[in-house]
């Protein structure tokens, strides 16, 4: 039996619009990072020297993001120089899949303390800024899919048509996010969670948009039809819109993980450990759907149903996304992301695994309650997923 990887803290910044003008647009993604490693360590007055690793999540690893951003923001946090550092990419839940990774790696006894983190700066480094107008794919991936695939867009489109979801169903769907956001920021449910950043007036989420009504929703037009698209797909009649999808988003956060033993020996209550992971690949042409086997592989793993759950953060990329889920798992919708997604809340994308975790952590605690589950759905056909008992 392995060593029991535990959550001491979780942290993030607030959102901020990724665009230009953004609360956060003016912070180099490095200082961003930066400023949550520096409150991750000092809240929990640990020595950095003690670090075995830090794990980091970013998507579009370019420019301002690129040459392992993660090495750049521990040294630029001050970190001693022995301390490694390592980025990864697993589309949006890069930084789940760092949080797994840094879980794995106490468990199998391979380091002792590991800080999991992620960041992205979608106004500075923009959304598809790693392919530089290139192919990605090659000849073989084109030879296997002589279609082409499509953006996530798109499939969000085509998992609200195959499932039979509305516009009506999406609009409302992302409303209610915007609706539970507005209401957990008024209660000060997400100060616990959000730490300032440095020079910024921060500390609250900027992509959330109080009063947003269904209704008001219904006048935005589809964001992801092209005419080459739309003959591609003539059965589509293009659901998905801005305000039924997740904002281009900045953002920042971290986890402090570490074995049951190294918290108790330093005097660190740990929040939550730990119960079980899961990661599949899935369609990569719908893309988005991966969250459905990812889940009922991680409840087989932890030796759990639906019912012994508390609380799910199921990532809203896009509105389809969680009603997909929602619909082929019969999980009871009032435990779905109870303080709204990343529709109202942003999708700040290689930062949303530790952000997600973050939140769940923080509504276990306020609701005296047990088990949470969070799985996100990944570019190119993925998604991962984790169970995690608070202690």
């Amino acid at each position: 039996m392995g060593a029991e990887a535990v959550i001491v803290d979780v942290i993030r910044t607030a959102s901020g619009r990724g665009k230009p003008g953004g609360q956060l647009a003016g912070v180099h993604p490095v200082d961003l990072l930066a400023g949550v490693l520096d409150h991750l360590v000092a809240r929990n007055d640990l020595d950095p020297a003690l670090v075995d690793d830090v794990i980091g999540g970013c998507v579009s690893q370019v420019g301002e993001q690129s040459y392992n951003i993660t090495r750049n923001a521990l040294l630029a946090a001050g970190f001693p120089e022995h301390v490694p550092g390592t980025t990864v990419d697993r589309q949006c839940g890069s930084s789940q899949q760092a949080a797994t990774f840094a879980a794995q790696a106490v468990i199998a006894g391979a380091a002792d303390i590991v800080i999991a983190c992620g960041v992205e700066s979608m106004s500075r480094v923009p959304l598809g800024s790693s392919s530089t107008g290139k192919d990605p794919f090659g000849t073989r991936m084109h030879a296997r899919y002589p279609e082409g695939l499509v953006g996530q867009g798109v499939s969000a489109d085509l998992i609200a048509q195959q499932w039979g979801f509305g516009r009506d169903e999406l609009d409302a769907f992302a409303a209610e996010s915007h609706g539970k956001a507005a209401d957990a920021a008024g209660r000060g449910d997400f100060d616990h969670e959000i730490v300032p950043v440095r020079g910024v007036d921060a500390l609250v989420d900027e992509t959330v948009r109080p009063g947003t009504t269904a209704e008001g929703l219904a006048g935005l037009q589809p964001a992801f039809r092209t005419d080459a698209l739309a003959e591609r797909f003539p059965e589509l009649d293009w659901r998905v819109t801005a305000g039924n999808s997740s904002p281009l988003t900045d953002g920042a956060s971290a986890a402090l993980i570490m074995s049951a033993e190294r918290a108790a020996a330093l005097g660190l209550t740990p929040r939550a450990r730990f119960r079980a992971f899961s990661v599949t690949g899935s369609d990569p042409l719908l893309m988005l759907t991966g969250v459905i086997p990812a889940t009922a592989r991680v409840l087989e793993r932890a030796g759990l149903t639906h019912d012994d759950i508390d609380v799910y953060e199921v990532n809203e990329a896009f509105a389809s996304v969680p009603l997909a889920w929602l619909a082929d798992t019969g999980a009871d919708p009032a435990k779905l992301n109870p303080n709204g997604g990343a529709i109202a809340l942003g999708h700040a994308l290689g930062s949303s695994g530790t952000r997600l975790l973050a939140t769940m952590v923080c509504e276990l605690e306020r609701r005296d309650a047990t088990l949470g589950l969070q799985t996100m759905c990944e570019g190119g056909g993925m998604a991962n997923a984790y169970v995690v008992e608070r202690v």
